[in-house]
């Protein structure tokens, strides 16, 4: 009997030992839980992808056409009521009440990027990366439009000044000033609000 208990003994020990080598390969295949492991920087099937849609998820973007391109002229807001609806807070005060950002606030005024700049309001392509400079004024400095017909010019004497107001032609959004103390050759200084513009990058 004690050689047969031994060999029982033995026998089992060696089913013990097959059955963990098994489940420490399963360990290793599947990973805890059973769910096979994720190698670090690598997505899931469809995970990459909704995590681009949620990084891409602009709020604003679903109640302002604008953002994603030039609105069509019989979708243009009529009234200041219509306007709130599409644009912040911010972007309403300035692009439709002639107000201004403070200084070294605005998304782009020191942005580097390539790309073209539209009206926040109607989406009109208003200038290019390529005429921006940093003037040091704290707001987009910009050397000329894209084109000329885009903007529009009007005399503004608030704030006991007299300054060159410009809006966007299109929809009439205030843009901001524009100065005569820029670069040549058109020795111009587009000064515009952030809040006025959205960027598309190239």
């Amino acid at each position: 009997m004690n050689a047969r208990n031994r060999l029982i003994r033995s026998w089992m020990a060696r089913v013990a030992s097959v059955a963990a080598v098994v489940v420490a390969a399963g360990i290793g295949i599947a990973g805890e839980g059973g769910v096979e492991p994720k190698p670090a920087g690598q997505s899931r099937p469809g995970q990459a992808k909704k995590e681009s849609a949620m990084q891409n998820n602009d709020p604003q973007a679903a109640r302002n056409p604008a953002v994603a391109g030039r609105i069509p002229d019989d979708q243009l807001p009529k009234s200041d009521v219509e306007w709130r609806k599409r644009l912040t807070a911010e972007q309403f005060q300035v692009a439709r009440q002639k107000g201004t950002e403070r200084a070294f606030t605005g998304k782009y005024w020191d942005s580097k990027k390539k790309g073209t700049y539209r009206c926040v309001c109607c989406g009109e392509p208003l200038f290019k990366s390529g005429e921006k400079f940093d003037s040091g004024c704290g707001w987009p400095s910009f050397s000329k439009p894209l084109e000329d017909k885009r903007i529009a010019e009007h005399l503004d004497l608030s704030l006991g000044m007299r300054r060159t107001e410009v809006t966007c032609k299109r929809c009439g959004a205030h843009l901001g000033h524009v100065f005569d103390d820029g670069p040549l050759p058109t020795g111009l200084r587009y000064c515009i609000n952030s809040a006025s513009l959205v960027f598309d990058e190239e």
